[in-house]
């Protein structure tokens, strides 16, 4: 159930407003997304709210990154090791990742670029869209929430921010991917030796290949929750805007002026 129905005469609507989550348009930069998706093939699809595609790149990313060592050689190259990164890369993944990481950035830009144009043109129209949406399982409705909030709940655990914003597929996507990378990394192992000052201990049980994936994730986390909740209320305003101007502006109200204003 939503407080709309859709007279089939729109083109294009800025937002739809659903029990999993607000999906909408709104300006972005083509180059911070595109950089995005440099850092981790699928997180400029993500920011575009394209979830299929992004998806499609986040797991081929992890899959080919995996078979083909690439964050263990980026470390041993880091460290000055270049034989070691040649040893530990895998040639016949290595030359898979290439093409796919290049058309993540490539389409990302791509795709930014377009729905730039379509949300131009559907800021415009200003099309009436649901705001309100009521399920078995959940309730959804445009809010403010504060930015600082996401901000702060995403460096808490990733994907709070986006469950503060009501962003669900995104927020368990988020969660289930930072257990997984967290996991095999053994990271909190690490930090137990840490916190016993058993220094070698800690760098020794570190898993260098899963923790590469690690601050990236948390990154786009932050940056994700904060920059929707931005849009978000934005979008709320909108739409409280149109309406106060719908139903109230009409009505012209007369003040009354006491003769003494007049003299």
């Amino acid at each position: 159930m939503n407080n709309f129905n859709s007279t089939n005469r729109e083109r294009r609507f800025k937002a739809h407003v659903s029990t999993l989550g607000t999906t909408q348009l709104h300006l972005r930069n083509p180059y911070i997304i595109a950089w995005w998706s440099a850092a981790f093939p699928g997180f400029g699809h993500l920011l575009l709210s394209k979830y299929l595609r992004g998806y499609a790149l986040f797991l081929w990313e992890i899959l080919v990154n995996n078979m083909a060592n690439i964050n263990l050689a980026m470390v041993y190259s880091f460290t000055g090791n270049i034989e070691m990164a040649k040893e530990v890369l895998e040639p016949r993944w290595m030359l898979l990742y290439i093409p796919f990481y290049i058309y993540g950035i490539w389409d990302s830009y791509r795709t930014s670029v377009d729905m730039n144009k379509v949300f131009l043109l559907a800021e415009r129209e200003n099309a009436d869209f649901n705001s309100y949406t009521i399920g078995a399982l959940e309730i959804n409705y445009l809010d403010k929430r504060r930015p600082i909030m996401a901000i702060i709940w995403s460096i808490f655990t990733p994907g709070l921010g986006q469950l503060y914003i009501h962003r669900v597929i995104t927020a368990i996507f988020t969660m289930s991917f930072m257990i997984l990378f967290v996991y095999f990394s053994n990271l909190l192992v690490a930090v137990y030796f840490l916190f016993l000052g058993e220094i070698t201990q800690a760098t020794q049980v570190l898993d260098p290949q899963w923790l590469l994936f690690i601050p990236s994730h948390a990154g786009f986390s932050v940056y994700d929750s904060y920059v929707n909740t931005v849009e978000n209320n934005k979008l709320y305003e909108s739409e409280q805007r149109k309406f106060l101007k719908e139903k109230y502006q009409q009505y012209r109200v007369k003040i009354p002026i006491s003769v003494d204003e007049v003299k």
